[in-house]
């Protein structure tokens, strides 16, 4: 590994086990291809940390704080470590729910890496070409460690605008497949479907949403491939509005209908921008989700997502029925969690309605939180009861 230094001072979040390293840190050096393995030193050449380079404002994703000299050993280590939590949490061999995450990136300590499990179908998601020189070895030891032996292991390749750029296929080649998630049945598509494939990270929370439906009129706005929407109608509800965009998705939706022997009016799955329907028809609503995409993925776009995330729940607290309850989430890494409800907080203030927070939520356990690196904390969310 080729050696890094940093400049005076800066050595501080390192020592506090902060997973990145960015440029202004660093002192000049030669250079570095993408994702080159490098050691990283003080300014007193005392070592510090080794991960990968990048060429962007994050130059240096960190492995380790400890120096090593066996590095595949160590990337193992860390795998079996993380599927070992997975089987404490009860998520392995679970009858209602066949699909968790695996490896969460910084939050088990493989920065750059996602790993879902769908059924027996392990999604590799790689977001930086440092963590690719390991991907055999990953692969390696999912398949001959994990208890339950999938019949396909496929890497998914995404460039740094989040755009999947390949899949590669180490065992097996499905591009689909039937999971099951709280006795619920979806239809998962690698292969087209964002990130992984489907939306793990929101099991508890549609898990909540049947608390607050029965007999209620439902709206599921970016509703992706209806998760949320096939809570709902479990949880009783009368009628369940779902929102995308996307064709794509709204055919998803009534194929995961036909999975749960359920069916649905064809005016209530509805193929359009989901702010536009709220300004026009939320007001029949008892019960409103918003979890929307991504606004902001960087720091330059902040400022427009904290003002997107208060228009949609002005929109949706302004028109909600009395007693209404909304699920309200945000999903940008940047947009911390104090900023998110500073727009909600906000929202309320402009809808001049009163507005009650009945339950605070973040993501599930198999997503976990690195205590030192607190973007691993991108799922946020709130339960509001409006009056």
């Amino acid at each position: 590994m080729k050696a890094l230094y940093l400049k005076k001072g800066k050595e501080q979040s390192i020592l506090r086990y902060h997973h990145w390293i960015f440029s202004g840190a660093l002192q000049p050096h030669e250079p570095l291809q993408e994702g080159e393995l490098v050691k990283v030193y003080t300014h007193k050449k005392e070592f510090i940390a080794w991960g990968y380079f990048g060429s962007g404002s994050i130059a240096v994703k960190i492995l380790s704080f400890e120096d090593t000299n066996n590095i595949h050993a160590y990337i193992q280590e860390k795998i079996k470590k993380a599927l070992v939590v997975r089987k404490k949490l009860g998520l392995i061999h679970r009858k209602d729910t066949n699909c968790c995450r695996l490896i969460h990136g910084e939050g088990d300590g493989l920065p750059g890496l996602i790993v879902d499990l769908y059924d027996r179908h392990v999604v590799m998601q790689v977001h930086h070409t440092g963590i690719e020189t390991f991907i055999q070895d990953i692969a390696k030891c999912l398949i001959d460690d994990y208890d339950v032996k999938p019949e396909t292991v496929v890497l998914k390749i995404v460039d740094k605008k989040s755009q999947t750029k390949e899949l590669k296929y180490l065992k097996g080649n499905s591009s689909e497949c039937v999971i099951k998630e709280n006795g619920i049945y979806f239809h998962v598509d690698w292969a087209r479907g964002q990130k992984t494939g489907f939306f793990i990270d929101q099991r508890e929370n549609r898990s909540l949403l049947k608390q607050y439906v029965a007999g209620k009129n439902v709206l599921n706005t970016f509703c992706y491939t209806g998760g949320f929407s096939l809570y709902a109608e479990k949880g009783g509800a009368n009628e369940v509005y779902s929102v995308d965009y996307s064709e794509w998705a709204m055919e998803e939706v009534k194929k995961n209908y036909a999975l749960n022997g359920l069916n649905t009016p064809s005016e209530q799955l509805i193929c359009s921008d989901a702010l536009d329907y709220l300004h026009q028809h939320c007001k029949k609503f008892d019960v409103i989700i918003l979890d929307p995409p991504a606004f902001a993925k960087s720091l330059q776009s902040r400022h427009n997502a904290i003002q997107a995330y208060k228009r949609i729940n002005k929109s949706a607290i302004c028109q909600i029925k009395p007693g209404g309850i909304i699920f309200t989430f945000s999903c940008s890494q940047v947009v911390d969690t104090h900023m998110f409800r500073q727009a909600i907080y906000a929202a309320g203030i402009e809808a001049r309605r009163t507005v009650r927070i009945l339950h605070k939520l973040s993501q599930p356990a198999d997503h976990p939180v690195n205590l030192f690196h607190p973007e691993t904390e991108y799922l946020k969310g709130l339960v509001l009861m409006i009056d």
